[in-house]
């Protein structure tokens, strides 16, 4: 399963993590993507992989 948002593309980000005495390890941090049934323009219904921001934000109509 890609971990992408099929409508902004926001996918993960990759940084550090650091402990107090500042060991320093690779971690990711993943987007809050969730499956959705969604209504097209022309009423074709089909399953995406949609972010919270963009379902928050009303850029996918649920079916």
């Amino acid at each position: 399963m890609s971990r992408r948002c099929d409508i902004c593309g926001k996918g993960p980000l990759y940084g550090n993590k650091i402990s107090k005495s500042h060991n320093v390890s690779k971690r990711v941090w993943y987007p809050n993507i969730q499956s959705v049934r969604a209504v097209q323009q022309d009423g074709t219904k089909l399953k995406l992989k949609v972010c919270t921001k963009c379902i928050k934000a009303g850029k996918v109509k649920k079916a």
